[in-house]
């Protein structure tokens, strides 16, 4: 097999262990804020609407409920802090795209791409639109995004597509020498503070009336549908009219979806800021998110402070599909992220990483969001964004919404919200396949992208694995 980039050009030794020797095992996004506290729930209360999960998907959907319908009783429960997990620990990225690229959306819904495209940019527009009518401190930047290609193999994806760069064109945008060529998609990605979207919407929430309840850990739901549902805490229960579930990576609360997603654990480094020098030798004054082009990716970013993200590549997943904060300190990947960041910038040599975290991807075997509803009608959930959460949320708080008003409508319709994904199997299978994907994957990259035979039958069979 050949090589990559990342193993013909590594930076010396010396570098990777001066970069990492006082780096924290943190979350920046979360060091960056001050976090209100919302009290757990006391007691017995009724609500039109129950909404599980103070994430993205729980938020915004709180919000758009509120909007519709300013009179509703709506009640959030968190199980620990609001936007804690995958929402206050991304990469920042809010893309449009609700099917996790084109490609992926036109291999599965070729008939409906287009519109899904079109329903993705307005989506992305809604929530420009809602930043800048609450007032929400974001940090929000609509720069785009950059794919690049750092492989030869990799240059004709690109050749011919819109926004296409050649290699002087791409070395034009940021100064790498890794960057052969590269597409700038300009309207379809913009840069948030992840940490901060979470608890602005958290904020606006709390205006616009909802409650919202922290550290209540929802332990189970009863009621098949006849009558209202209930929501049982160790502090209290919860009656509503609906519910809205957006516990994502985590286990969910209905039986049927335990196995349609799996955790994924995805690794990230942050700089320190750079300096007005270091800036200027990597250029990037365009800003856009920057993506590579193997399977196996990284994806990085720049701060509102000029810090960079530099995070991905590593893709894992533990025996038995749990999330545990253990899985989330793992040197042997951060050194990895370490050595790539200085093979794709060696003019930064001697740039430390204050910070170092990781987090758990709720991945579904079609790469993006899947719909539906239980006990009659009464609960709905959105699960299974596989990384692309950040924007795709408010448009699944939509569907949720859509779905528990019993309408039919533009959204509901979609064959994309209508299909579910294909279900992993229980464990030991899970484990065994998910490894031998990755492995497969990894050799691909080493095959100038050329896919062996089992990937081409999971790819086949609607299995394809995708970091």
């Amino acid at each position: 097999m050949g090589t990559t980039v990342f193993e013909r050009q590594q930076p010396p030794q010396s570098v990777i262990d001066d970069s990492l020797r006082s780096t924290a095992f943190g979350v920046f996004w979360l060091d960056d804020v001050e976090r209100p506290v919302h009290p757990p729930l006391s007691g017995s209360v009724h609500a039109d609407l129950a909404i599980v999960g103070g994430g993205y998907t729980g938020l915004w959907t709180a919000i758009r409920a509120k909007e519709r319908d300013p009179e509703r009783r709506v009640v959030l429960l968190e199980a620990s802090r609001v936007a804690w997990a995958a929402s206050g620990r991304n990469g920042g990225f809010c893309e449009a795209s609700l099917t996790h690229g084109h490609e992926n959306g036109v291999n599965r819904w070729p008939d409906e791409i287009d519109r899904l495209e079109e329903l993705g940019l307005a989506n992305l527009d809604g929530i420009a639109q809602t930043i800048a009518r609450y007032g929400m401190d974001t940090d929000f930047e609509r720069t785009g995004q950059l794919a690049v290609a750092v492989e030869p193999h990799q240059v004709e994806w690109y050749r011919g597509e819109d926004g296409f760069l050649d290699e002087d064109a791409v070395q034009a945008e940021v100064h790498s020498e890794t960057f052969l060529a590269g597409s700038w998609d300009r309207e379809g990605c913009a840069m948030v503070h992840p940490a901060k979207l979470g608890l602005e919407l958290a904020r606006v929430a709390s205006e616009l009336g909802v409650e919202i309840h922290e550290r209540t850990l929802v332990r189970g739901i009863e009621g098949d549908g006849s009558s209202a549902i209930t929501l049982v805490t160790d502090g209290g229960r919860v009656t509503a009219d609906a519910v809205a579930l957006g516990t994502n990576v985590f286990p969910s609360l209905l039986k049927r979806n335990r196995l349609m997603t799996v955790p994924v654990y995805d690794y990230v480094l942050m700089t320190e800021p750079l300096s007005d020098a270091q800036l200027a030798s990597i250029g990037w004054s365009n800003r856009q998110g920057l993506a590579d082009s193997a399977n196996q990716f990284h994806y990085y970013r720049l701060t509102a402070d000029n810090r960079i993200l530099f995070g991905g590549y590593d893709a894992i997943y533990h025996f038995g599909g749990k999330v545990r904060p253990e899985y989330e300190d793992r040197m042997e990947s951060h050194r990895r992220l370490a050595s790539h960041f200085f093979t794709t910038f060696p003019q930064l040599a001697g740039l430390t990483f204050t910070h170092r975290w990781a987090g758990a991807i709720d991945s579904s075997s079609r790469f993006c969001a899947f719909f539906g509803t239980a006990r009659k009608g009464r609960v709905a959930y959105a699960t299974g964004f596989t990384g692309l959460g950040v924007g795709a949320a408010r448009f699944a708080a939509d569907v949720m919404l859509d779905k528990l008003s019993g309408e039919e409508t533009e959204r509901t319709a979609l064959k994309m919200v209508r299909e579910k994904p294909v279900p992993f199997p229980p464990e030991p299978a899970a484990a065994i396949g998910i490894n031998l994907v990755r492995a497969a994957m990894n050799q691909a990259d080493h095959r100038e992208g050329k896919r062996n035979l089992f990937l081409k039958t999971l790819d086949a069979l609607g299995m394809g694995f995708d970091s």
